[in-house]
Formats: structure tokens, C-alpha cells, sequence
């Protein structure tokens, strides 16, 4: 048996970022992932926005220094557009700001995050494997491998995404409301300059993204119902191009196709524990959210700061796997996962409901007329409150 202070099982965003964080401390960490992360060629499809207060944080771990700017683009501006004409305009030179976030790639930072863990003194890599049983003692947990190795740790973390092996296996509850959508993503090249501008239109047909990618390039997210995801799926590359480019109203012109149309089934997912004796959960083992608001991976990550702060100090004689201790982790993080889970589930069944349609256009006007409201939105957005 090989002992540890920690065992983090999930090498994604979450997991591997909350591993490199760690990595001037004085505890020994066992990161359990079933594969290496690997870069497309070309664009890769899966996009995320990166709100400031997260850039701080992939700063503070050594991380993103090390990206490759070529491939990332600033939010210089965003423009939400409703389902009967109301707008809603955020620009970061009104907020005092240099952006409001910044799009790039997911294998990017994995590969970076990977790259940095490799490297670490007090990291040992169990990939590419799978957890296979798992056992909670009153002073360890027990994981065993696929391979049939076996780890011993104060305190496991499951970061091992939202259908988490871990938490199932520990018992702890999650409530899951399958929205009947799917979030479809693709990347596209442009005819019109996008000028570092976002845009969000909320349709009948769903949630309809566009998120600026270096040069003339854009990655979408389209949230919408099933039966219509799956049909734009199952359009040609041509027909893609026109469909989202008339639902973007034409705002970049026309549009080619850069990577393949994939969609996936959109979930909300609670989950009322997040610690036990022995267990933290981070990322999407802890909570799912709608895509609409772009906080998925910023939740992640804030989740992994948070923790690594929590465990940054302790003392040799902390017993870091205790439930009071861990409670300090799920307090601090509970408030704003469910501000923004409420937030987004709120929002979808807003521009759901075609009674409220006036009203809710009218909102996005008024509140697009109120600086003071609208720096505020910025301001949490940006993580400075």
C-alpha cells in the first residue's frame, strides 16, 4: 500500500488545477486519471470564458504565464440581445477594466496544468488508470486501482466530473433535473471583424453564444432543445454555417466552418453535501450549472483555490481529512455555487415562459439604462465583490 496526505481522482480542469496549486506544500499528493489530456488539430471545440478572478488564481498557481497567447482572446465587450428586441451592452472600458474575460481553448490549460504536475516534486501520477473500490476507515481512505495498486490518504478529493464515480460510491446525494436540451459547439471563422466583442441572444429556439477567438474566429454555444440540436447536428457544414450566422442576425457576416457541430445533454445538478469524513468533491462532481451564464469551469476552479487554500495551512498535525475541518471548504463555497445555479435556472425558465416576453425584454432595457446596476453585474462577474 502507498500512502499519501491526499488522493485526488479526476485529472480534468478542477482536479489538476487544485494538484498544481498545492505544489509548495509540504503534502504528498496521488493524482489518479484514466488518460493524459491530448491537443486537437486545428481549434479545439470546447471553449471556455475565464473570468478575471480566475486568471488570477491560474496565475498564482504558475499557469498562465505559460499559455500561449496566440491562442486566447480578451472580452473586450458583451451585447445581450432578448427574444423581442431588449438589449443589454457591458463593455470593459465603461467598468474601468482592460476585459472582462478572456476565451480559451480546455486542452490548452489541461495541457499546461499537465505539463506543471508532471513536473512536481510532491505529485506522483497514477495514469493512465481508474479507481476500482474505494473504502472510508476512521483515520484513512483506501483506493484501490484498476491495476490493483493501492492508496492510502487522509483526504480524497473527487474531481471526477459530474456523473462522479466517487461520490456515488460514497453515498452522497446529488438532484439531478435534466433540462431537455443540449449545449451544441463549433467553432467558426468569420467574414466581419468580431473586435473582441461577445454576444448572447436569448431566442425561442434557446441560448445562442458567440465567444471571440483570436483572429477572425469564434466558438459558439448554442443551448437548445434536443429534437433542434440534434437537427442542427445533422446539417451539412453549409447549412450550419448559414443557420447560426441568420440566428447571430448576421452580426459577423458570414461564417465557414472550422470544427465539427457536438452536442451534450445539459443538466442541473445539486448536490446538498459536498464534504464527508475523508471527502471533498470540486468541479463538476460538486454542482452542474446552465452554460447560458459561462461560470461552469470558473466555479471549478474557485472550488479548487478555496480548498487549496483551506489545505495550504495547515500544520503536519491537522488532521486534514476531518468533517468539521472540511466544513470550513463546503461553507465558503456554498453560497455563490448556489447564487448562480438559481441565477442561471431562473434565467433559462424566464426566457422560457412566452407570457413574460414583454417583461422580460423590458428588463434586459432597464437594466441596460442603470450604470450603476450594470456595474455591479460586472463587478461580481469579474469576481471583485
Amino acid at each position: 500500500m502507498q500512502h499519501f496526505d491526499l488522493i485526488i481522482v479526476g485529472g480534468g480542469l478542477a482536479g489538476a488545477s487544485l494538484a498544481v496549486a498545492l505544489r509548495d506544500t509540504r503534502l504528498r499528493i496521488a493524482l489518479v486519471e484514466h488518460q493524459p489530456p491530448s491537443r486537437p488539430t486545428g481549434w479545439d471545440a470546447r471553449i471556455y470564458a475565464i473570468s478575471p478572478a480566475n486568471v488570477d488564481f491560474l496565475e498564482a498557481i504558475g499557469a498562465w504565464r505559460h499559455l500561449d497567447a496566440a491562442r486566447m482572446a480578451p472580452i473586450r465587450a458583451m451585447q445581450i440581445v432578448g427574444d423581442a428586441g431588449g438589449k443589454l451592452e457591458f463593455s470593459a472600458f465603461d467598468s474601468g477594466v482592460s476585459e472582462l474575460g478572456w476565451i480559451l481553448e480546455s486542452s490548452l490549460m489541461a495541457g499546461e496544468f499537465w505539463e506543471i504536475a508532471k513536473r512536481q516534486s510532491n505529485l506522483t501520477l497514477f495514469c493512465p488508470n481508474r479507481p476500482h473500490s474505494l473504502e472510508f476507515r476512521h483515520d484513512a481512505a483506501v483506493l484501490q486501482l484498476s491495476d490493483g495498486v493501492v492508496l492510502s490518504a487522509r483526504l480524497v478529493v473527487a474531481a471526477d466530473g459530474r456523473d462522479s464515480w466517487v461520490r456515488q460510491t460514497a453515498g452522497l446525494a446529488a438532484s439531478t433535473t435534466p433540462y431537455g436540451e443540449k449545449g451544441l459547439v463549433a467553432n467558426f471563422s468569420c467574414a466581419k471583424p468580431h473586435r473582441n466583442i461577445a454576444h448572447q441572444w436569448f431566442r425561442e429556439d434557446g441560448v445562442l453564444a458567440y465567444l471571440p477567438l483570436p483572429g477572425n474566429r469564434i466558438s459558439i454555444v448554442w443551448s437548445t432543445p434536443d429534437e433542434h440540436a440534434d437537427r442542427l447536428c445533422a446539417l451539412s457544414a453549409e447549412a450550419l454555417c448559414q443557420r447560426v450566422a441568420e440566428a447571430g442576425a448576421y452580426v459577423l457576416g458570414d461564417l465557414e466552418l472550422l470544427t465539427p457541430a457536438v452536442a451534450f445533454p445539459l443538466r442541473l445538478i445539486r448536490v446538498p453535501q459536498t464534504v464527508a469524513p475523508r471527502l471533498a468533491l470540486v468541479g463538476d462532481a460538486a454542482h452542474g450549472i446552465h452554460p447560458l451564464s459561462g461560470h461552469g469551469i470558473n466555479l471549478g476552479f474557485q472550488d479548487a483555490r478555496q480548498l487549496a487554500d483551506l489545505l495550504s495551512a495547515t500544520q503536519p498535525w491537522h488532521d486534514i481529512g476531518d468533517e468539521r475541518f472540511l466544513q470550513r471548504y463546503q461553507r465558503a463555497r456554498r453560497e455563490e455555487t448556489l447564487l448562480l445555479q438559481s441565477t442561471t435556472d431562473g434565467l433559462r425558465r424566464l426566457f422560457r415562459a412566452s407570457p413574460l416576453r414583454p417583461w422580460r425584454n423590458l428588463g434586459l432595457d432597464l437594466t441596460n439604462g442603470l450604470p450603476f446596476v450594470k456595474n455591479i453585474l460586472v463587478r461580481y462577474a469579474l469576481g471583485a465583490l
